[in-house]
């Protein structure tokens, strides 16, 4: 009996070993097409600046530039990735590896914009990638879900409401407050309302996922009102992401921008993600020790950076 025991537990720990490197060349995929995605627009964003309002002043004269809707494409084509890469792996894993985006933009850029980066921002690669192979490298197991229901029940757990509400509250404040006055000035303010907005579209498109996954294995749930609360969810979170990042895009340098919204991103969505999915539940106090060290190694440009805009 003990031997079945081990075997079994053999063959669950092999799966989920697989399930992670699905993940893991998922969002690698997705990486490539959102950096790229990132050049393409600012190139549609510059044409449109053109014909009529820029998006940093509040204008949305991109909306009929073709090359815009071709980035578009792109990074839709790059998320639709990252939603199935959220599917297989925990957010601890799939979230860090867009450093990748970093390099990739940052690359583009230098070609297709005329963009270089300067010593922080060369600094902000360098710890970026060190902080996101230290969370790879003792990124926890997950704990199998098996209906959307379950993933409600954690998303209305009181931990994560309160997580919610703030995020929620902080977003407003920020995009009807701060937005308008600091905005062209200072990167940070789109830059955390797309970070705040972004984590609850992650927990949800991790939902989505999980019960896509879930659905493909013989156990529908698509037609479920949680599934489509959560669906409601990412639509708006998107929505909003969209808008802030196209006005961070028009307003400041390309590379500056991707880099500083990702420390932020992978940030406030791995926080989102060990709040709601219990992440650190079990884990060792070293690991979580060791994880800690991750983010502390991703913050430190961010926080003490201040971005210029492009034409100041």
């Amino acid at each position: 009996m003990s031997s079945d025991l081990r075997r079994q537990a053999a063959r669950l720990s092999e799966a989920a070993t697989e399930e992670n490197r699905r993940g893991i060349y998922l969002a690698l995929c997705s990486s490539i097409f959102i950096g790229a995605s990132f050049i393409i627009k600012k190139k549609g964003l510059i044409l449109a600046s053109q014909k009529g309002t820029r998006a940093g002043a509040g204008g949305y004269s991109y909306l009929t530039e073709p090359l815009w809707w071709v980035g578009m494409l792109t990074m839709i084509g790059g998320e639709f990735a990252n939603f199935a890469a959220y599917a297989y792996a925990p957010a601890i894993v799939v979230t860090p590896l867009g450093a990748s985006t970093i390099i990739i933009s940052a690359i583009l850029a230098n070609f297709f914009l005329g963009e270089s980066l300067h010593a922080c921002g060369i600094l902000a690669c360098v710890l970026a990638v060190c902080g996101s192979l230290i969370l790879l490298s003792h990124a926890p197991a997950e704990a199998p879900l098996e209906s959307v229901e379950e993933i409600w029940a954690l998303a209305t757990q009181p931990q994560f409401l309160v997580y919610a509400c703030l995020v929620i509250s902080l977003s407003i404040l920020l995009m009807y407050r701060f937005a308008p006055r600091y905005g062209r000035t200072h990167l940070l303010i789109y830059v955390l309302i797309c970070s705040l907005v972004g984590s609850l579209s992650v927990v949800s498109c991790k939902a989505l996922g999980i019960a896509l996954k879930l659905t493909l294995r013989g156990s529908n749930q698509v037609f479920k009102k949680e599934t489509f609360a959560f669906l409601c969810c990412v639509i708006c979170c998107i929505l909003v992401q969209m808008n802030y990042l196209n006005k961070a895009l028009d307003t400041f340098n390309t590379a500056v921008v991707s880099s500083t919204y990702y420390v932020f991103f992978t940030t406030c969505t791995i926080t989102a993600s060990m709040i709601m999915y219990k992440d650190w539940e079990g884990q060792a106090a070293g690991t979580i020790t060791v994880q800690v060290a991750g983010f502390m190694v991703l913050m430190p440009y961010s926080i003490s950076r201040r971005a210029g805009p492009l034409n100041a």
